[in-house]
């Protein structure tokens, strides 16, 4: 079963790049994908070493193994096998608890951590991010649906394909870096529709925008996930982060850029207005949507530092807030106004299949996080490069353009240790801000732009725009890696020599 999965994955990830010559919506592919991996695993549970550790944890956190070693449990395992423990005649003097029996034995119980224990430690985590999507896509609409965003577009009275292209990368670099990678690429691919009409002209900018976005989320605090795990966890502090890894994302973004500057050539076409697009909403009305949709992505990071609770808590709040405002702005306004303006009728047109493709990719990979193969991966990237730093990071990075960067960069933080301030040679690069840390960030938050589905921002765009995917390997993929790896060489060159 633990190569089934792997096959299922496979197939699951083709199928999703193919969408368009199998006519499959990915979405479909995605939850099939997530599931069969899961059944895959229960059905496999006797064959996954790689839990057994963290199931021995679950037993002995339950009162279930009041005696036995988690030394003596794992060299048991390995002395007569799973299914031999299970039929053990010496299996009472292993399995303290007579509670495990009266469920049916350490099967059951095994059973009952991979359903009850694993697979809902997993969907929390995913939850969070499906809830905070689905915040931010609200969020948005709000703003879109009250013509929000034509102050911003107003303002933008350029149709330089290239000179737009610079102007709306760097706004998303720094943008990302204040909200996130995600919400950024949300904000910027709808105000995007409003800038393009060309679908295929529009697929350039919005994987720029997805290029720029992870750039800026890299080299902040709170600007992409991973990074926000390495800050969390004190492997990484505000300042150093900022200042030792702003040039090499920075690097990232402008390379493709530039490239794409001799490409890129002529004006943009924008999309048609038409007249009553505007009669539903006053000039304050949009401003002042606009402000407050703005404040409450702006929101979100103070409200987790203040309340410590996780981000999709405070995307939601945000949300709560605009939806109580606009129910009393509009609540003496005339029906057909209401239906369009209010939240009930404009979460309709919240892309769902892009979230449920989030949930269906993110499950999959989960499920052999849980197996232990992502483990399995970090290990003999650790052993291929030599424990070299640079190929080590950098091989993560790589591989997050096809799996997530999450898990990849969980595994590393749970393979070294946090060495001590005294530290010399190569351990102090293990220190809190050292180059270890500094450039999985750099390594984790970049690379997942090589692939259009390797990053949530990624994901975010591809769902909105429908974006097809050997569209973005054939065009954008290569960009992306030189841009990778002309940053990942700017910050060896500054830290590394």
């Amino acid at each position: 079963m633990f190569y089934a999965m792997i096959v299922v994955f496979l197939l699951g990830y083709t199928a999703i790049a193919l969408e368009h010559p199998l006519k499959l919506e990915k979405s479909a592919s995605a939850l099939l994908t997530g599931v069969l991996t899961w059944v895959l695993f229960v059905f496999g549970v006797q064959e996954l070493i790689p839990t057994k550790e963290a199931f021995w944890e679950f037993l002995h956190e339950q009162g279930f193994l009041s005696e036995l070693t988690k030394a003596d449990f794992l060299h048991h395992i390995e002395e007569v096998g799973f299914l031999g423990m299970v039929k053990s005649a010496e299996l009472k003097e292993f399995i303290a608890s007579s509670y495990v029996y009266a469920k049916g034995g350490v099967v059951s119980a095994y059973l009952d951590f991979v359903g009850h224990h694993e697979l809902l430690h997993h969907l929390g985590e995913i939850s969070e991010i499906l809830f905070f999507l689905l915040g931010a896509m609200t969020i948005v609409e709000i703003v879109d649906q009250h013509q929000g965003f034509r102050v911003i577009t107003d303002k933008i009275k350029t149709l330089n394909r290239v000179k737009l292209l610079w102007i709306l990368s760097f706004l998303t670099f720094f943008m990302s870096a204040a909200l996130d990678n995600l919400t950024t690429t949300i904000v910027m691919v709808a105000l995007l529709r409003k800038l393009v009409a060309d679908q295929k002209t529009r697929w350039f900018f919005a994987s720029m925008i997805v290029l720029a976005a992870n750039a800026g989320g890299a080299w902040s605090p709170i600007g992409d996930v991973t990074t926000i795990m390495l800050w969390v966890k004190g492997q990484v502090t505000t300042i150093p982060i900022i200042t030792d890894v702003i040039i090499p994302s920075l690097v990232t973004m402008v390379i493709p850029l530039t490239l794409l500057s001799f490409t890129q050539k002529g004006i943009v076409e924008r999309p048609v207005i038409h007249s009553d697009e505007g009669e539903f909403t006053t000039p304050f009305e949009r401003v002042f949507i606009l402000i407050l949709g703005v404040s409450s992505l702006l929101f979100v990071p103070v409200f987790k530092t203040i309340t410590h609770l996780p981000p999709y808590m405070g995307m939601l709040f945000g949300l709560g807030m605009m939806w109580t405002v606009t129910e009393i702005m509009h609540r003496d306004k005339i029906i057909g106004v209401k239906k369009r303006l209010k939240v009930t009728g404009i979460l309709t047109r919240v892309d769902v299949p892009t979230v449920l493709f989030f949930l269906g990719i993110l499950t999959a990979v989960a499920a052999l996080d849980s197996a232990g193969h992502l483990e399995l991966l970090a290990g003999w990237l650790d052993e291929v490069t030599n424990q070299n730093i640079y190929f080590i990071n950098l091989g993560i990075g790589l591989l997050s353009a096809i799996v997530d960067n999450v898990p990849l960069v969980a595994g590393a933080m749970g393979m070294y240790d946090i060495a001590p301030p005294d530290a010399v040679g190569t351990t102090a690069m293990y220190m809190v801000d050292g180059q270890f840390w500094q450039f999985l960030a750099y390594c984790a938050g970049t690379g997942g732009s090589i692939l259009i589905i390797g990053s949530a921002a990624g994901v975010a765009a591809m769902g909105m725009e429908k974006i097809d995917f050997i569209w973005y390997m054939k065009r954008i993929s290569l960009l992306a890696m030189l841009g990778y790896f002309s940053g990942a060489a700017t910050y060896y060159l500054m830290f590394g020599l």
